[in-house]
């Protein structure tokens, strides 16, 4: 697989990744001056390549980049944080 490029889709409010003729994406909102992390999908031919990860960690940096503080709903990127608590100190309670 090519070397991933993610970008954000700011109107449909996802970071995506386009691989292999599909779409990859992490659904966010802003809300409140905070990144809300809510849905990560990744189509089944492109799991076990690290989509996933590779999506949470861009949007990690992208908060930490803008400043942002992180709610997190989405499960898988509960899961990865617990591999990566470098990022816990931009997270904050979801309700």
């Amino acid at each position: 697989m090519d070397p991933l490029q993610i970008f954000n889709n700011s109107e449909r409010q996802q970071f995506q990744v386009a691989a292999e003729n599909d779409l990859a994406s992490l659904e966010y909102r802003l809300n409140d001056g905070k990144l809300v992390l809510m849905h990560t999908e990744v189509p089944e031919k492109l799991s076990g390549h690290g989509i996933g990860s590779a999506l949470a960690e861009y949007a990690f940096k992208y908060a930490r980049a803008n400043r942002l503080p992180v709610k997190v709903y989405c499960p898988f990127v509960q899961a990865w944080l617990k591999r990566h608590p470098e990022y816990n100190d931009l997270v904050v309670k979801a309700d």
